[in-house]
């Protein structure tokens, strides 16, 4: 018997900013570092699985309050990119979401320890600078500290011009 054909999957992805002020060419975002599945090892933005019938605001809500514990507000969808992860056997499309902490004094609790070692707050430019430094190759000890998961290098490359603010 032949197994079934793989299955795109809808992924949820949250840049949280870290504040309402943000540089709108260089805004500050939260990312963790991912274990235990797909990816592991890489960067990545909260999120995770949209549910059957759930709203995807709704679901970055859910991811964040999970994994995190932060509460957001103004939440809005920023782009969608494609992620063919054929060395995983994945395909993904991921809505990608950007909000800010209601309050930025409040720090990301590490909720999912399986899933993520450890929160962070980085630039846009950092971000960018690491998927070019991959690119280039021309730091292989810099690519291997920074290993960005996919569709975070997805959405530079396949949405130039996109940044994370908040309008």
């Amino acid at each position: 018997m032949a197994s079934p054909a793989p299955n795109v999957r809808v992924g949820v992805a949250v840049f949280v900013l870290a504040s309402k002020n943000e540089d709108r060419e260089n805004p500050r975002f939260l990312v963790g570092r991912r274990k235990g599945s797909h990816g592991a090892g890489t960067i990545a933005l909260p999120g995770g699985h949209l549910e059957f019938g759930e709203e995807p605001e709704e679901c970055a809500m859910r991811e964040l309050l999970e994994e995190t514990g932060l509460g957001v507000a103004n939440i809005r969808f920023l782009t969608a990119t494609n992620d063919h992860m054929p060395e995983d056997n994945k395909h993904y499309i991921t809505l990608f979401h950007v909000c800010v902490r209601e309050n930025d004094g409040d720090d990301p609790q590490l909720l999912e320890p399986d899933k993520c070692e450890s929160w962070e707050w980085i630039a846009w430019k950092d971000l960018t600078g690491w998927i070019e430094t991959r690119q280039d190759n021309n730091s292989q000890e810099d690519a291997l500290q920074h290993k960005v998961f996919i569709p975070l290098i997805n959405i530079v490359k396949q949405r130039p011009g996109v940044r994370p603010t908040d309008v």
